[in-house]
């Protein structure tokens, strides 16, 4: 951890404890933005022809009269994104829509992290300037590979590995933030920093605990008081969280929780990939896989204690609740976006 990023965790609201629901960006996409459990075959975000009208966070926040955004550093027809935030309330932004002579450096990804994060400020003018509240979903490049970005910015060469990027991410972050700060918006904005997925998933457990684990950043120095909080919780409880933070009273689909509330149930987190779907309460994990296979890791982080257990282990039911119940409600359209009730909107405005 550098010292930029030392800085910032210092001065959030920092989870230490959150973990990513999968392995892919599109994963972290439909659990941050619909705050559901995988389900079965591919994300919500890939499925084309199916992929839109879900109650999303873009949709409880433009029914409030946000400019909902989803910006995107590279071309946002890749894994079907452009559609899918299209579709749930968002009005899409990406390298497509920045103008040439505004990019400085890109590569196959897209834009460099230091050119999305200008438009990005300058979409956050436009819209105070309107008088508009707005919500920026936004989603960099750079931490891929070749791992390029432009020379000069930091003291690790580009396009030499990972830890160039990630510098580079860290010092991008560093340089919005410094502009932001001068913007007569930054002290009514909540800044969210939040992880897809970690940059590997290998490892010879079928679910490795630590390869989901992630950061979340809440970052508003005049609106949340910085401390760290250490509650086992899930990329689906981002959205809950950020509502609650917002003071919004509304009627969702979503299956997280808001992380601040003072009677918090145990913590939970669900992590998955193509095979295998789990469900770790901090130190015992329940996994399902094709097959009707059933296990339970005790000491999961260790991963110590493997047995075979049966539907009625107490771990394992709620597993397949969470997972079951996500699949039913996509099945059967109960994840619909419907506009709330006028008068009941009008009685919590009140």
């Amino acid at each position: 951890m550098n010292e930029r990023t030392r800085q910032l965790r210092q001065q959030s609201l920092f989870f230490n404890n959150f973990y990513a629901t999968g392995t892919r960006t599109t994963r972290g996409l439909e659990a941050i933005t619909l705050s559901i459990p995988p389900t079965p075959g591919r994300s919500i975000v890939k499925r084309i022809g199916r992929e839109s009208g879900f109650a999303s966070l873009g949709q409880q926040l433009k029914q409030r009269g946000y400019d909902s955004l989803f910006v995107y550093g590279g071309r946002g027809y890749f894994d079907n994104m452009n559609a899918f935030f299209q579709g749930n309330g968002y009005r899409v932004v990406d390298q497509d829509s920045v103008p040439a002579a505004a990019i400085h450096f890109e590569n196959a990804w897209g834009m460099a992290d230091e050119d999305l994060y200008d438009e990005v400020i300058r979409l956050a003018d436009a819209d105070h300037a309107q008088g508009k509240p707005f919500f920026q979903q936004v989603m960099t490049t750079s931490n891929h590979r070749p791992y390029s970005y432009p020379e000069g910015r930091i003291d690790i060469p580009s396009g030499s590995g990972r830890a160039g990027a990630v510098k580079y991410t860290d010092y991008a972050i560093g340089k919005f933030l410094e502009t932001a700060r001068s913007k007569p918006w930054f002290a009514n904005t909540i800044f969210v920093f939040v992880a897809d997925h970690t940059a590997g998933s290998a490892g010879k457990e079928d679910l490795p605990i630590a390869n989901y684990h992630i950061p979340l950043w809440i970052y508003a120095p005049q609106l949340v008081t910085a401390r760290e909080v250490d509650q086992l919780s899930s990329q689906i409880d981002l959205a809950p969280t950020l509502l609650g933070l917002l003071n919004f009273d509304y009627t969702s689909t979503f299956y997280g929780r808001n992380l601040l509330l003072a009677d918090m149930p145990p913590g939970r987190a669900l992590i998955g990939n193509y095979q295998h779907l789990g469900l770790f309460d901090g130190n015992d994990l329940a996994i399902t896989s094709p097959g009707a296979a059933i296990r339970r890791l005790n000491n999961a982080a260790e991963f110590r204690d493997k047995q075979k257990v049966t539907g009625a282990d107490p771990l394992v039911a709620r597993n397949i609740a969470y997972y079951q119940g996500a699949s039913h409600a996509l099945g059967n359209n109960l994840l619909t976006w419907r506009l709330p009730d006028e008068q009941a909107l009008a009685d919590r405005r009140q």
